[in-house]
């Protein structure tokens, strides 16, 4: 039995539950911006600009941290589109 990409995309989108909070991350050369949703896909926060650098890593991670108590959660996925080789720090960092 062939096993279809839609199967696989299905099986990640269910282990995503309400205690998760999901961030997207627009990665660019010097200021990232992120995004926070609920599993629906409900904005949470305002959205967090920081730079490509460890002091703005420590801001995004306070910024999830104060996310994740203010909207009682306990997971985090956090997603980017790689942008040439921009997104490596960000990613080695998480």
């Amino acid at each position: 039995m062939k096993f279809k990409a839609q199967d696989k995309q299905n099986q990640l989108i269910e282990n995503i539950t309400v205690h998760h909070l999901v961030i997207g991350v627009d990665i660019a050369q010097e200021v990232h911006v992120a995004r926070a949703v609920s599993f629906r896909g409900i904005a949470l926060g305002t959205p967090l600009e920081f730079g490509n650098h460890r002091e703005g890593f420590n801001q995004f991670e306070r910024w999830i941290q104060d996310l994740l108590k203010s909207y009682r959660l306990s997971s985090v996925i956090v997603g980017m589109e790689p942008t040439g080789h921009y997104w490596f720090s960000l990613a080695r960092w998480l």
